[in-house]
């Protein structure tokens, strides 16, 4: 297993073990999109093998998480999605992504996510804002212009409310030596 792998077990059930990956690769619908995404990052014949685990999923997916885009350790997607992300998205690490996510954008680059960042459902942040570190995005929230570091934003159109305990919901970090 590779450390990317690992870092989403870590993130699902706080251990990464041979036993809790057959486990979460047989029941957890989710988890196995993830692995066949973290395969396509790879080189060789794991590459190929993700691949072809992609496309098997693909059928089934409500997840639209394509390949080329760049994602940090530490993935956890909440309920199964649906979700959907533009290819030119950067997420961070430790991110969390509730149901009925939308990163989007109509032109060419979407949004930049930071590290330990919750998104909560049915959030839409669109277009190239930056969205820093430890941050909390409350649910329905409709992210325009980019959010500070340690901050909590909620709204429609998103507004930074404090910076009191930022980050709260990440649980199960994936610490990256």
């Amino acid at each position: 297993m590779n450390d990317y792998v690992k870092s989403d077990l870590m993130r699902y059930y706080g251990k990464y073990d041979f036993f809790t990956f057959i486990k979460a690769y047989t029941f957890n619908r989710t988890f196995r999109f993830q692995y066949a995404f973290r395969l396509c990052h790879l080189k060789g014949f794991p590459k190929l093998f993700g691949t072809f685990l992609w496309v098997i999923n693909r059928t089934k997916r409500t997840i639209k998480l394509p390949r080329t885009t760049q994602v940090g350790y530490g993935l956890y997607i909440g309920h199964g999605g649906p979700i959907v992300v533009n290819p030119t998205a950067i997420i961070g690490n430790n991110c969390n992504l509730s149901q009925f996510t939308t990163i989007g954008s109509n032109e060419n680059h979407a949004a930049k996510i930071g590290d330990n960042v919750y998104i909560g459902p049915s959030v839409c942040i669109v277009e190239d804002v930056t969205i820093g570190n430890n941050v909390t995005i409350g649910a329905g929230s409709v992210v325009t212009k980019d959010i500070p570091d340690n901050a909590t934003a909620v709204g429609n159109y998103a507004k930074v409310i404090n910076y009191n305990n930022p980050g709260r919901y990440i649980s199960k970090r994936w610490i990256i030596d």
